[in-house]
């Protein structure tokens, strides 16, 4: 796994063997953030990354320039993780958090312009994850929520369904937040 842009790219992250992380692979990796740097200012961002795994994805959007950075991760080793690698790197905007994500998202009172979720593509909730969002507001107008999930997902008559993006295994559904949302 590497960081693909920014001020650190290029470099390898090294997550323990035993992990049970699925990481987005590079190449999902480096089509999703060429998406969105057509799309947002990253040193303007506020993001949150749920169900973050490695850090993946909270490490990028650090390299990118992101200031204000919240990761959500519930296992134990790979929240350890991701706080050890964003200190290593001295990525201080990421606040790392370990919780399980539904109940974060139930208690969360602050909003972001992106938030990426990366949950077990068997997940039995996983379709639930943009429309707890929604309600609660946690996506400010305006911004992004992109689900990554398995070929079974189809987000496509969701009303806030923007587009799906597909990288072999790795889909990517976009939602945008309205306005009247």
């Amino acid at each position: 796994m590497r960081i693909i842009s920014g001020s650190y790219k290029g470099r390898a992250i090294h997550p323990p063997k035993n992990f049970k992380a699925r990481p987005t692979t590079d190449f999902a990796k480096e089509s999703l953030f060429n998406i969105l740097n057509n799309n947002f200012d990253f040193s303007e961002m506020k993001a949150l990354d749920l169900f973050s795994g490695t850090g993946s994805i909270s490490y990028e959007l650090a390299s990118r320039g992101s200031t204000d950075i919240v990761s959500v991760e519930l296992n134990y080793n790979h929240y350890a993780f991701i706080k050890k690698t964003a200190i290593e790197l001295q990525f201080l905007q990421i606040k790392v958090i370990r919780a399980d994500v539904f109940k974060y998202l139930k208690t969360c009172n602050k909003t972001f312009d992106f938030i990426f979720a990366d949950p077990p593509y068997d997940m039995e909730k996983i379709d639930t994850i943009p429309d707890i969002i929604l309600e609660r507001k946690i996506l400010e107008e305006g911004g992004w929520m992109i689900l990554e999930h398995g070929s079974k997902n189809n987000f496509n008559d969701h009303p806030n369904f923007k587009e799906q993006r597909i990288y072999g295994s790795v889909n990517f559904s976009i939602f945008e937040s309205f306005k009247n949302d």
